[in-house]
């Protein structure tokens, strides 16, 4: 679509993919994968549903995948300049080294994992959209398996949805 992006946000996944991962991917034209990502297949199955796959590392993933993706991903799309990174923090408790960086990127979204927390929040000290997807994979203390998806137009977020895989431990 000319002028929307449609975007499928996932982290931690910790090595895990599964075929419901997959077909939101293949829904999608981006995928954003903030960081934990535990292995190159996750990617590979990825990257073969969707256009577009941008990805950060995370501090569990190993040396070849910290050679082939950023700490931080800092990118346009349909006017959003977006940040995605996988150990962040959030808004009014954000880790230093964002603090340190945060005046020289500006985004208008910030994306990281880390937590296992979803949530969604405005950051009104910074004029941003604050997002974490939680969990998508079965491995860490989160109950349920978690996702984001939503479409970019025009500089704003729209028709944010949160997708749930069902409990961390039972796969579909």
């Amino acid at each position: 679509m000319a002028g929307i992006k449609r975007i499928f946000l996932l982290s931690d996944t910790h090595g895990y993919v599964d075929d419901a991962i997959c077909r939101y991917a293949a829904q999608a034209d981006e995928v954003w994968h903030a960081g934990d990502i535990g292995s190159e297949n996750v990617l590979e199955s990825l990257s073969q549903s969707s256009i577009t796959l941008r990805a950060v590392f995370g501090n569990i993933d190993d040396t070849s995948l910290r050679k082939k993706w950023p700490e931080d991903a800092v990118f346009e799309i349909e006017g959003l300049k977006v940040w995605i990174t996988h150990i962040g923090g959030y808004p009014g408790k954000y880790v230093r080294r964002v603090q340190q960086k945060w005046n020289s990127i500006k985004p208008g979204l910030f994306i990281c994992g880390h937590s296992h927390i979803l949530k969604v929040m405005y950051d009104s000290k910074n004029a941003c959209l604050h997002m974490n997807p939680g969990a998508a994979g079965i491995h860490g203390f989160h109950q349920v398996r978690t996702a984001l998806r939503f479409q970019v137009r025009a500089g704003k977020v729209e028709n944010l949805e949160v997708i749930e895989f069902g409990k961390r431990a039972q796969p579909l």
